[in-house]
């Protein structure tokens, strides 16, 4: 029989008292790993400037916890812990490569309880939400690259493959809703043969069950039978003129080409989304789609032969309509394989852009355009991708970043909620620019489908549903004049800074397949990405029990804190 979920272990186990487990003191919780075999709960106190974690694993060893800059062990600020012959065991450390971390100088971690119960581990401790020492995480309210392992015994040693990586927002953390059913669609394919190629697409074009009228999807998880191959999956919603079914490889000009209406996305590294409780994405009833097609994109860098796979995507519905219909925009970089889009070699920093003018909505779109609400998004390139940022401006003037990853991670590819909305107004304009290393190739690197191929993509997921499915760009590349490849970096500049000033070709694409062109688009400079800092703790959302500052107060835990919170606490 397979042990206790450990979150439902942690809740059980702890004793009544000691409030450490309780959900007003940790009311947030996430399983780390595919197999909900890792459980973290945590919450936050703003005015005491602290955060508390309970991290609970199916195991008697040593276990650990990480904050990381990029999904990786390298520059993480690592706790690890167990209960031991001799007793409890708990340090912080920082991890200087991919091996055993050095312990800190400073201790900033504060143990609060550490059991064994069941054949499980659970580690209860505290920190500041943030810290100045050098070896520590700053936690601020974006999201955050935890990663775990643990061993299989307390001599704390190599974990193998018991460990992962999951991206979470700990500071504005959106719940999972309370469930209203547990009906879902299963939507994947079945055992289809995979050929022995690095790089395959495989496309399956279905139709639904009939739904008794309009449902809302709320929740999106991925059913994947081989974690080791399967990249990333696409549901689209299909047109009305595509009205055949078929299972096989993409993009041979087959007829659901067309479905290029993101419905679901889920990208390697990620877990399951759900969308929050205002908003649910349309499916069934007699104005959406009818056909679907899936699309599962399998890397197998060693061509392995015989490979056969059953993956896919699973979407909770339910009959009880949300406020909001919500729906997904792609933006960036076209992917026109025949304009031809080239990143020279020995590249240490290589800039792409994609642009969205949204003032060309009007052309595909019935009524007036509404403002839209972003709540999330999905940030995509391949492995030379480094950064990815996807800037809002209005007016000419970037005024807020939509999302941005500073230490892009190809294995680490999640769904993440903003935290707050961010609107985009009738005539804003969308730059996503993405940055690449290519100082250890050859040879050009291709915009294309393949993973040693590149993309530069957002997916923004937002609400209320338009019929514009696409908005993104591409340069000009017939004004660029044949030259011999050149690896310098004066070279590799020039080119970078030419392929951003010709003129961009933009488009975009509705649910019925129509496009609209500007062929004269431009790339507006984007503004340098806010700067972590130690002083930086602005949140925006807090458990309603805990005590809230003023809007854009932040509370450190020092003397001038203090200070700070008493004059607040007088001026109220």
């Amino acid at each position: 029989m397979r042990a206790l979920l450990p979150c439902l272990s942690l809740l059980l186990a702890w004793p009544a008292g000691a409030g450490a487990a309780d959900d007003s003191v940790m009311p947030f919780m996430e399983y780390l790993d595919p197999d909900s075999l890792v459980c973290l709960k945590w919450g936050f106190n703003k005015v005491q400037g602290t955060i508390t974690f309970a991290l609970s694993v199916n195991t008697t060893s040593w276990v650990g916890l990480g904050f990381s800059p990029n999904g990786g062990m390298q520059g993480s600020d690592i706790v690890i812990g167990g209960v031991g012959p001799s007793g409890r065991y708990f340090t912080d450390r920082h991890a200087t490569g991919n091996f055993l971390p050095p312990v800190d100088k400073e201790q900033n971690y504060t143990l609060l309880s550490l059991t064994e119960t069941d054949g499980q581990t659970t580690m209860t401790f505290q920190r500041s939400i943030q810290s100045c020492d050098d070896d520590d995480f700053h936690i601020t309210a974006r999201p955050i690259k935890l990663i775990y392992a643990y061993g299989e015994t307390d001599e704390i040693s190599y974990h193998a493959a018991r460990r992962g990586t999951k991206e979470v927002n700990l500071l504005n953390y959106m719940p999972r809703a309370t469930l209203p059913g547990t009906n879902y669609l299963n939507i994947t394919v079945d055992n289809i043969s995979l050929p022995a190629t690095h790089t395959y697409y495989h496309c399956k074009v279905m139709k639904l069950p009939t739904l008794n009228g309009k449902h809302h999807i709320y929740r999106i998880d991925p059913v994947i039978e081989h974690h080791d191959i399967v990249h990333h999956m696409l549901l689209y919603g299909c047109p009305s003129f595509v009205a055949e079914t078929y299972d096989r490889p993409c993009y041979r000009g087959d007829i659901g080409d067309n479905c290029f209406r993101v419905v679901a996305a889920w990208g390697v590294g990620g877990g399951g989304y759900e969308i929050p409780e205002d908003a649910g994405i349309p499916v069934g009833g007699e104005l959406n789609d009818t056909y679907y097609r899936l699309e599962i994109h399998y890397n197998n860098p060693t061509s392995e032969a015989g490979r056969t796979d059953s993956s896919g995507l699973r979407l909770y519905y339910t009959d009880q309509l949300r406020q909001h219909d919500a729906s997904v925009l792609t933006t960036g970089l076209m992917l026109d394989l025949s304009l031809g889009y080239d990143i020279p070699a020995n590249a240490t920093q290589f800039h792409t852009y994609g642009v969205c003018n949204t003032s060309l909505f009007s052309k595909l779109e019935d009524g007036p355009v509404p403002d839209l609400q972003v709540f999330a998004l999905l940030l995509h390139t391949h492995l030379a991708g480094r950064k990815v940022r996807a800037g809002l401006f209005r007016d000419g003037k970037q005024v807020d970043f939509l999302g941005f990853d500073e230490n892009y991670n190809f294995d680490m590819q999640q769904i993440i909620n903003l935290g707050n909305i961010k609107t985009i107004k009738p005539g804003d304009e969308i730059v996503v620019e993405c940055t690449y290393s290519t100082v250890n190739r050859t040879g050009v690197t291709k915009m294309g489908l393949a993973t040693t191929d590149e993309m530069c993509m957002a997916f923004l997921f937002y609400y209320p549903a338009i019929n514009i499915n696409a908005c993104w760009s591409h340069p000009n590349v017939t004004y660029l004049v044949p030259e011999e490849t050149k690896t310098d970096q004066d070279a590799i500049t020039n080119h970078e800074s030419l392929l951003k000033t010709i003129p961009q070709i933009q488009v975009i694409s509705d649910l019925h397949s129509l496009y609209s062109m500007n062929p004269k688009g431009t790339v507006r400079d984007m503004m340098k990405t806010p700067s972590l800092s130690c002083q930086e703790t602005t949140v925006t959302s807090a458990p309603n029990n805990l005590a809230s500052p003023r809007p854009g107060t932040s509370w450190l835990v020092t003397p001038a804190g203090t200070i700070m919170l008493l004059l607040w606490i007088t001026a109220m």
